[in-house]
């Protein structure tokens, strides 16, 4: 249970996935800015190095998202602990990447990613509302451009943060009333961490396969993987798009959805401006399969 703290804070924020990567230095980033930042992690160990390095602004709580009673434990504690003033901000961050061939990845995969992406997303939102109610706070949901322009070997992640992207504007609609704003961020490349958990997962599916599922598979998901692996390795600093997605959560007015990089942005525009047959030629191209 997270105790009443003896000094004063005037702004809160929770952030899921706030043990390491991108969440990790959101997190410090906002401590650093004056808030006291609630998150989930994996390990006790990440809970302890975050309070370490934050002076204790950072308190994190292990937590599995997927595990509806650990989340509203979570959130009735954060709760406790802010009071009436309730939590400014919430920080949807937490996610998982499944990639490979749609053919060859097992369905329970699949699962997995949406229980991370899309039900343990929605599940933690729901547990927050009477808080950031409170506050009229703000919800900022972390996406990304390949919701907009899917890629092949990667649809588990494209369409989790596609249908998140759905629920967020549902969300915005719903919660107007309570003055939530309901923003996405939409994420390009970055070099969070992300990339090594990318590599390992990518050679992961490519060993897995058949025989026979190599042979159709295998020659197009190499050249896949090393474009995924080149573009991540390129990608933004995890201080720079945190420091991105942090002026996101306090950009006044609010927008509706922002970009994290440049090649978010320029996908965004891909998306709204170039008509079908030139996404599809994109797609291929960005992936290496022109």
């Amino acid at each position: 249970m997270i105790t009443t703290p003896s000094q004063q804070f005037s702004r809160s924020v929770a952030i899921t996935g706030a043990g390491n990567g991108l969440g990790r230095d959101i997190a410090l980033g906002l401590a650093a800015r004056g808030y006291i930042v609630f998150g989930t992690a994996m390990s006790e160990a990440e809970v302890e190095h975050l309070k370490a390095a934050s002076d204790g602004r950072v308190r994190l709580t292990v937590c599995d998202i997927t595990k509806e009673e650990m989340v509203k434990a979570w959130a009735t504690g954060v709760s406790d602990f802010v009071g009436n003033s309730g939590v400014n901000i919430l920080i949807s961050n937490a996610g998982v990447l499944t990639p490979g061939p749609l053919e060859v990845l097992a369905l329970d995969a699949v699962r997995r990613e949406f229980e991370v992406n899309v039900f343990g997303a929605l599940s933690v939102m729901n547990a927050f509302l009477p808080a950031l109610r409170k506050a009229r706070g703000r919800i900022v949901q972390v996406s990304t451009w390949t919701a907009s322009v899917p890629l092949p070997f990667n649809g588990p992640s494209g369409a989790s943060k596609a249908a998140m992207e759905v629920f967020s504007t549902v969300y915005r609609a719903e919660l107007k009333s309570f003055g939530i704003d309901v923003v996405i961020a939409v994420a390009g490349n970055m070099r969070t961490g992300g990339p090594a958990k990318t590599v390992a997962a990518l050679a992961r599916i490519g060993d897995e396969m058949t025989p026979e599922q190599r042979k159709l598979y295998g020659q197009p998901f190499a050249t896949f993987s090393d474009k995924l692996n080149d573009m991540q390795s390129a990608g933004l600093q995890s201080d720079q798009a945190a420091k991105r997605i942090i002026e996101i959560a306090e950009q006044i007015p609010a927008p509706t959805i922002a970009p994290v990089g440049d090649d978010a942005a320029e996908m965004l525009r891909a998306s709204r401006e170039l008509p079908d047959l030139e996404q599809n030629a994109l797609r291929l191209k960005i992936v290496g399969l022109s």
